[in-house]
């Protein structure tokens, strides 16, 4: 299917306004998982109010032209504090969407009654039953899954709805099949999964075999078909794209230009287009920051963020992208942070993390669709 899309003219510079910022209220993080990527995920590093109120400022107007979120992001979010949390949130307009990625190992009642007063949503990483949480442990090595299911429990006790997002280190046969079903029974509305990225401080190979990869695809979509029941990200991605195709509408389904998706670091360093790039430094690139809002206006930031040096190296690849691979209408040129990780560089084209989370899962669905058509007639 990839091979036949015709030309896709969205993609091109970066927008000017985004559709949410990326908040790190504190550096620390009270877990250590084996394939974290944060740099400074020991250290509690909170990000001052005067950061919030500066980006609230920018985000005022932007949403008042219609649905804008901010994204709680850490290390843990929770491990800055409640009252902390609380005095960062304030900072932004009613109607603003607050969400929060967390271990949930800190949640209680008394983070789900914070939850529900400030309108927070939640999204809970955690990697499946007990034995595929090996890798998530406490900073003393102990296994941290007990304390990621109470905090689950009381978001349900408490009737708050929550996503999930999930690690996928090894796609081995029968996985997708297990997770799905598990995260049924978890009772999250929305699940996310993610094959383990060579990012930041985490070096391990991703590299997989490609037909182990697909499979896993395939069969997860199996698995959501018998019981669509909660809605997977990737997946539905993927039918989109595919009707998209079949409407000849593929060229139109991405957005015109990049999302900037800045990421707001504890001390008001903005990062764009990847949030795995903050808290990290290279010789020739520099610490891939385009500015601070304690110093300078986001919009004024986010206007000359196509200038900085390694910005305009990965449009450059984006444009590679677009002329070389078939896949492009579906991911749109890939990350920022995969490129520099896995090669080095950013103007580069196809990554591991193409592979494995892009082309594999398309061809997945695809040979899912395959396998169960229907006769002809």
């Amino acid at each position: 299917m990839a091979a036949r899309c015709r030309s896709v003219t969205g993609m091109r510079g970066i927008a000017a306004v985004p559709s949410y910022v990326v908040m790190q209220p504190t550096t620390l993080c009270n877990l250590d998982c084996a394939y974290c990527y944060l740099p400074h995920r020991a250290a509690d590093r909170r990000m001052p109010v005067a950061v919030a109120e500066a980006v609230a400022a920018a985000v005022t107007p932007w949403a008042a032209r219609g649905r804008f979120s901010v994204v709680w992001h850490g290390g843990e979010p929770l491990a800055a504090g409640r009252e902390h949390l609380a005095a960062l949130i304030a900072a932004f307009p009613a109607g603003v969407e607050h969400h929060v990625q967390t271990n949930a190992t800190l949640i209680d009642d008394a983070w789900c009654a914070f939850f529900a007063a400030h309108g927070v949503r939640v999204s809970v990483s955690v990697d499946g039953p007990a034995a595929r949480n090996g890798e998530r442990v406490t900073r003393a090595g102990r296994p941290a899954y007990d304390r990621i299911v109470r905090g689950v429990a009381a978001l349900r006790r408490h009737g708050l709805p929550f996503s999930a997002l999930a690690v996928v280190s090894r796609p081995t046969p029968g996985l997708a099949t297990e997770l799905y079903d598990y995260f049924l029974d978890l009772g999250c509305d929305v699940l996310g999964l993610n094959i383990e990225e060579t990012e930041g401080v985490n070096t391990r190979s991703n590299a997989h075999d490609a037909a182990a990869v697909t499979a896993f695809w395939a069969e997860l979509v199996a698995a959501w078909r018998r019981a669509p029941r909660v809605h997977l990200r990737e997946v539905e991605w993927s039918l989109r794209y595919a009707a998209a195709v079949l409407d000849g509408a593929e060229g139109d389904l991405l957005p015109r230009q990049l999302d900037p998706i800045p990421t707001i670091g504890y001390d008001g360093s903005v990062t764009v287009l990847s949030p795995e790039l903050a808290g990290f430094s290279d010789a020739r690139y520099g610490d891939f920051s385009s500015g601070n809002v304690l110093a300078t206006p986001l919009a004024e930031i986010l206007a000359g963020a196509a200038g900085t040096d390694w910005v305009g190296e990965f449009l450059t690849g984006v444009e590679a992208c677009r002329s070389s691979c078939p896949y492009f209408g579906f991911c749109g040129g890939g990350h920022a942070a995969n490129r520099y990780f896995e090669q080095g560089r950013f103007d580069g084209t196809e990554t591991e993390h193409c592979r494995n989370s892009k082309i594999r899962l398309l061809e997945g669905v695809l040979e899912h669709a395959r396998d169960h058509e229907s006769p002809a007639r």
